[in-house]
């Protein structure tokens, strides 16, 4: 039976959109293929790591009838990366096993049964669905992602804080050291949820998720998130646990304000960055009426300083910070314009953009 028959490219596209989450090594073999199920003319596509599972439907030709199987999905995807993108590539199913052909190539492919193939198991009880536009989506991801915790013991900090209330929508990610805050405007209101998703969930959809009009649809239940987009239903586990209360950290009432180019000042920390030391990414910055200087060292006595001119009257302030830190949020930014409230040497410095409510990075000083 021919399960499909496509150009490479659009065998390819379908197959990559479900493959990001397939581990290589697994201790169940089966959680390396993908799991095929051909419905008449339409083909589902599922790959699952156990925590989420990746669902999409296609119509790729092929034989009449119904059938399902699972193949290895990186190999598959492998060898399809090795034809050309024009060329027609079909599927066939033959005695537990499936040929790949494409042009004058032929690989014959082992297949596990369908029916060992571990489906998550979705909740019952799923919140009211909503709707936001996916390239919104997609930039409060970008705007927060970066402060995601990697491998911390406090696995709540491991992802990222969705709050839906009202009519909005928030994002919020900390590892500790930092705090990124971003939040758009949803059409329709919703009683108030909150949940953390994983920071393997919130890097597939960052991949997944386009610059499109397209709508993506969410829906949360006590342990479980799903999402639906352009025929692809993403279905997540949640992190269990209380993520900080993020309110208290964001500061409020900070008497210096500075306004300045975003660009300028993230050249400046990117030129004093190379004189820091690995282990310590430390940079000071002086600022006092009309004058930032920006300053590093390291252990070789190595010294960076660099100016910028800035519209300044507040008061004159000598603040540490992890230079990473504050490249990171600059750079996940694309205004021009950014606004930096601080209170003393010793309080965490906010980031915002003038004009703009919906985006906030508190960082934490150091002492250097």
């Amino acid at each position: 039976m021919i399960v499909l028959k496509a150009t490479q490219e659009k065998v390819l596209s379908v197959l990559q959109s479900v493959a990001g989450i397939v581990e290589r090594r697994h201790t169940l073999p089966i959680l390396a293929n993908v799991l095929i199920r051909k419905t008449g003319p339409q083909l589902q596509l599922t790959t699952s790591d156990l925590e989420i599972q990746i669902r999409t439907t296609a119509e790729l030709d092929g034989d009449a009838g119904n059938f399902t199987t699972t193949v290895g999905a990186r190999k598959l995807i492998d060898i399809l990366r090795s034809m050309p993108s024009d060329q027609t590539v079909s599927l066939e199913s033959a005695q537990n096993k499936l040929i790949l052909k494409g042009g004058k190539s032929r690989f014959t492919l082992q297949t596990l049964p369908a029916e060992d193939f571990p489906l998550v198991q979705e909740a019952a009880n799923f919140g009211p669905a909503f709707a936001v536009p996916q390239k919104v989506l997609k930039e409060l991801l970008n705007q927060v992602s970066f402060a995601m915790a990697v491998h911390d013991i406090r696995y709540y900090l491991n992802g990222i804080l969705f709050v839906a209330e009202g009519k909005q929508l928030s994002l919020v990610a900390t590892d500790g050291h930092r705090l990124a805050f971003s939040s758009a405007t949803l059409d329709v209101e919703v009683p108030k949820q909150e949940v953390i998703l994983p920071r393997k969930t919130v890097l597939e959809m960052q991949r997944l998720l386009s610059d499109k009009e397209g709508a993506i649809e969410m829906q949360f239940a006590g342990n479980q998130a799903k999402f639906s987009f352009e025929g692809m239903e993403f279905v997540t586990k949640l992190v269990e646990g209380k993520f900080p209360d993020y309110n208290r950290v964001i500061p409020k009432n900070h008497k210096n304000i500075i306004t300045l180019g975003r660009v300028p000042l993230l050249a400046s920390l990117q030129r004093t960055a190379i004189l820091t030391s690995e282990k310590f990414k430390g940079v000071r910055l002086n600022i006092e009426p009309g004058t930032l200087r920006v300053a590093s060292n390291n252990a070789e006595q190595e010294e960076a300083v660099d100016e910028l001119d800035i519209d300044y009257g507040g008061d004159a302030i000598e603040i540490g910070f992890n230079v990473t830190y504050l490249i990171d949020a600059l750079a996940n930014m694309d205004q021009d314009m950014v606004k930096i409230e601080l209170a003393d040497s010793n309080s965490s410095a906010l980031l915002t953009i003038p004009d703009d409510t919906a985006f906030k990075y508190v960082v934490m000083p150091m002492r250097i």
